[in-house]
Parts: structure tokens; C-alpha cells; sequence
């Protein structure tokens, strides 16, 4: 078994580039999330444009990622799966970012897909080493084909997720365990998932497992 865990607004309490971009670039970031969100641009366009828009130094950003906040119930979660099934955090945010607080927070270190961030003079860059051009989804990090690379086609995959990066996995994953916008479009799409808001939730689900998984189609 493979769980796929996102990390922005889902391992991370809040969404790690939106409060980067709060703090660190002007108020013109929100209108192009809007053109993002409204399907005007792709993920990766969205990400390009806002992320030249931060203007700081290398020691200022490196002292923000290590106070992001993390879900304090996803060590007792992965402690548990991690006994029976494989663990990675597939993410359409920053790798360096992700890396720093979870080292930070004293979390085990695990398997991070992510775009690659790049310091450059007075802000940061990207480049995109998981980016599959033929994913729909258009974004940095296609989780489809890492969930498919890591699972070998033959292991269960189970996605933990909140929003719109995880909507192309959430239609190809054996279980989905979704809050944020992610319910949302699972329910427009008819994809059965299990709510969650903390790993506490989702450790409370799978306590049980591996020998009483739920049947293909479980939704609660």
C-alpha cells in the first residue's frame, strides 16, 4: 500500500506559498491565483508569475520555512502506516520548503516530490523535475504518475489531500481522504473519499487497517 500525502493546507496547517506570498510579494499575487483557480492559467503559469513577485533574501525566507506550521497528529498517523504501507509527500508547492519544516519539526525523513525551488538574487525560482506533459491537470508535480511509479501498478494507493493539485489523483487512487476544496470536487464528480481535517481523523479511519480496509467505493 502507498499513501500519497499532500503538503500545502494538508500536512502544512495553511497553504506554505499562499503565506509566503502574503509576506513577501504585493497584493497583485491574489489576482493571479484568481486567473489560476478560474482555469484561465495552469498551475505551473500561476506559480511562475507569482513566485518571481517575492522579493526577499536567502536567511529571511530559510528562517520562514522553518516556522511552518505542521499537523502535530501526522507522526502518530505515520508511525502507524508506516508499519504496513509506504509514505511520500507529493506536492505542487516548494521541495526545499517542505523539506526545512519537516526536518524543523522533527518528522522522519521521507520520499518528497515537489517542484524544485532555486535561490536566485533577492528571491527564489523554480524548475519542475515532476512534470508529466501530458497530465491534464497542468501542474508543476503530476501526482498520477508518481502514485503510479511508486505504487509499480500492483499496491493500493491511498491520497490524502485538500485541494486542486489532487483532483487527478483523487479519480485514480483506491481511497481519498479529502477536506478543503478537494471534497468539494469529489462530490461534483461522484469520487467517494472519507472527510478529514487533522491526521488524528485519518489515523482514527485507518487504525483498523491493513486487515479490515474499507470495500473500493467507501465514502463517509
Amino acid at each position: 500500500m502507498l499513501f500519497v500525502v499532500d503538503f500545502d493546507g494538508t500536512l502544512s496547517v495553511r497553504d506554505t506559498v499562499d503565506a509566503m506570498l502574503e509576506r513577501f510579494a504585493g497584493p497583485e499575487w491574489e489576482a493571479v491565483e484568481q486567473e489560476w483557480l478560474d482555469g484561465h492559467i495552469t498551475a505551473v503559469q500561476c506559480m511562475q508569475k507569482q513566485l518571481r513577485m517575492v522579493k526577499t533574501d536567502h536567511v529571511t525566507l530559510e528562517s520562514f520555512f522553518r516556522g511552518i506550521q505542521l499537523d502535530a497528529s501526522f507522526l502518530p498517523f505515520y508511525k502507524h502506516v508506516s508499519t504496513f504501507a509506504n509514505v511520500a509527500i507529493v506536492s505542487d508547492g516548494l521541495d526545499h520548503a517542505i523539506k526545512v519544516a519537516m526536518k524543523n519539526a522533527a518528522l522522519p525523513e521521507l520520499p518528497v516530490y515537489a517542484n524544485k525551488l532555486h535561490f536566485v538574487p533577492d528571491g527564489i525560482d523554480l524548475s519542475w523535475p515532476h512534470m508529466n506533459p501530458s497530465c491534464s491537470g497542468g501542474n508543476g508535480t503530476c501526482k498520477c504518475k508518481i502514485a503510479r511509479d511508486l505504487s509499480g501498478g500492483d499496491k493500493r494507493v491511498v491520497l490524502i489531500g485538500d485541494g486542486k493539485s489532487d483532483a487527478c489523483l483523487a479519480k485514480e487512487a483506491d481511497i481519498v481522504f479529502a477536506k478543503g476544496s478537494l471534497i468539494k470536487y469529489c462530490e461534483k464528480n461522484n469520487i467517494p473519499h472519507f472527510k478529514f481535517q487533522t491526521f488524528a481523523d485519518v489515523l482514527a479511519k485507518v487504525k483498523g487497517w491493513p486487515h479490515q480496509l474499507p470495500q473500493q467505493g467507501a465514502s463517509a
